[in-house]
């Protein structure tokens, strides 16, 4: 979505200041219209963003400016109160999906507030949830502090912070689907000690992992071995029987495919490209 989008000039006006910064103007608008911060708005974006609050915004997920301004917890939590006072049966639905946001994104991370973030909205009543929405995006850090928060240790997210006492600990009553979800944690950060640990527990090398495990569910653990550029987590995926030729769900590519795919990812850079490109040369050389 972006800020030309917004049809509603009294919310534009809030986002706006929102994105600049500027409490008093945005403070001003919503104790004129107390009606933003109640009202959904009413867009024709699809996924996870549609209809969004105006307390939405302040993650910057989906990405529209690329930035966050410094008082940005300040704005967090006058727009938190205003909420709680206008509009006290959405509060936590509101301050839930907001902690969501924060946790599985990246502006947040990049410019350093999302930890204060999210520990006010934790404060003002969210639930510590979502930590492998968090691993899954990248944010380390923000995982292990929901954890800190309350959220529940799990397998794949003892995994994912390389905790070898709780893997072993949670792997021997585990279910096959959190051990599915498991081995793709690992093969998505590329972790080929702790990949051998969970074959040799008995996870699935393809397997499509739950749709409610944070982590891409169209793919196997293979595809998320190529993704992370590793080459040694690739070889033993294989090695363990996972088949070079399964395809994703959604784009329907194999590991070979996603290879090819990453390396024209411009987020990469050269050295990134290269491990593609041998992950790539590696799996042709099996056909």
């Amino acid at each position: 979505m972006k800020n030309t989008d917004i049809t509603d000039p009294q919310f534009l006006q809030a986002v706006e200041a929102i994105d600049a910064g500027d409490i008093n103007e945005l403070e001003t608008i919503i104790t004129k219209y107390p009606r933003l911060v109640k009202e959904r708005l009413q867009t024709t974006e699809p996924g996870y963003f549609k209809d969004p609050y105006l307390l939405w915004f302040v993650a910057d997920n989906p990405i529209r400016i690329e930035k966050l301004p410094p008082n940005i917890v300040e704005i967090t939590s006058l727009l938190v109160q205003a909420v709680k006072r206008e509009a006290p049966d959405t509060y936590l639905r509101q301050i839930n999906y907001t902690l969501g946001l924060v946790v599985t994104g990246r502006i947040p991370r990049e410019c350093g507030v999302q930890i204060a973030m999210m520990d006010l909205l934790i404060d003002a009543g969210a639930a510590p949830a979502g930590t492998m929405g968090a691993f899954a995006h990248g944010n380390i850090d923000a995982a292990q502090h929901l954890i800190n928060r309350g959220d529940k240790l799990t397998l794949p997210a003892a995994v994912c912070l390389e905790r070898m006492d709780d893997i072993n600990r949670l792997g021997i009553v585990a279910s096959a689907g959190e051990k599915l979800t498991s081995l793709t944690a690992a093969a998505f950060y590329g972790k080929s000690d702790i990949i051998k640990l969970l074959l040799k527990m008995g996870a699935d090398p393809n397997g499509y992992s739950e749709h409610n495990s944070g982590f891409h569910s169209h793919a196997t653990p293979l595809h998320q071995a190529v993704y992370s550029g590793s080459l040694d987590a690739v070889k033993i995926l294989l090695e363990a029987g996972a088949k070079p030729d399964a395809p994703d769900k959604i784009y329907n590519g194999t590991p070979l495919g996603w290879a090819r795919h990453m390396q024209t990812d411009d987020s990469y850079d050269e050295a990134g490209k290269n491990k593609f490109a041998v992950i790539e040369s590696y799996l042709l050389s099996l056909s």
